[in-house]
């Protein structure tokens, strides 16, 4: 199993390597964060080496950013050194930022 699954990674770099690096740094965050994260976060911008990824709270942004090393590693691996660090902001709903209407 694990040469089919070198062999897919390799297909991947492949992929994405061909793409616009501010494409592709999107374009590989659910490969580098796995699918549970992914399933939480959403990769939104990436400039001047920056990736930003959103979150749906801050305890949620905390617990990510000790892991950021990590991601910052697998991009690499993936990518080359193009993304230098990881920003996690707190997503703001359209819910919580509207006001109330008045009565």
């Amino acid at each position: 199993m694990e040469p089919v699954r070198t062999g897919l990674r390799q297909i991947m770099q492949d992929l994405l390597r061909a793409r616009p690096a501010e494409e592709a740094v999107l374009l590989a965050w659910p490969l580098v964060c796995g699918k549970e994260v992914a399933a939480r976060t959403t990769a939104v911008a990436f400039s001047d080496g920056t990736l930003t990824v959103e979150v749906s709270d801050v305890s949620w942004r905390n617990q990510l950013q000790s892991f950021a090393p990590r991601y910052l590693s697998g991009y690499e691996g993936l990518l080359g050194p193009v993304v230098k660090s990881v920003q996690f902001k707190v997503k703001h709903s359209a819910i919580g930022n509207r006001q109330s209407a008045p009565k």
